[in-house]
């Protein structure tokens, strides 16, 4: 069953509901993350897409990530609850909610207005070229993820 298309509005337009249905005080249903953590967790995705925070993983490491973690992250099937997440998505210090819940919605916006066409064959920081709907699951997937992880 193919996820649905984070690249339409409508979808988009849902995603940023749930994340508008979130307060500060909403609790986990699992895991150990705030809310505001969550949040900051979800942007890192976006991060290494759209700004140079995050060093791209070396040759071999690479090679690793796409061999054994690449069709984890791109495809249909969901996360398991209490997954364990690369170092980079690891937020150890709380976070304002309301600066990473808009730091979040602009890059769900931004990557939605730029269009699946913008990430077909695209590389990403891990895995190298990702076709469209590996780019799709990975943002899509992610989101739903952590967004359900929040009752929302």
């Amino acid at each position: 069953m193919a996820l649905p298309d984070i690249f339409t509005k409508n979808v988009t337009d849902e995603v940023i509901g749930r994340i508008n249905k979130l307060t500060p005080s909403t609790q986990p249903l699992w895991g150990k993350m705030s809310v505001s953590q969550m949040l900051a967790h979800c942007c890192v995705t976006y991060e290494m897409i759209y700004e140079s925070k995050h060093p791209a993983p070396n040759g071999f490491m690479k090679m690793i990530l796409k061999l054994l973690i690449k069709n984890v992250v791109t495809g249909e099937t969901p996360y398991k609850h209490n997954s364990r997440t690369a170092p980079a998505f690891l937020i150890t210090t709380e976070k304002e909610f309301d600066t990473e819940k808009s730091r979040l919605i602009g890059y769900i916006e931004r990557t939605q207005k730029l269009g699946a066409k913008e990430f077909n064959n695209k590389p990403s920081l891990s895995f190298g070229n990702l076709t469209t709907t590996e780019w799709n699951n990975m943002f899509y997937k992610h989101l739903d993820h952590h967004l359900s992880q929040f009752g929302v």
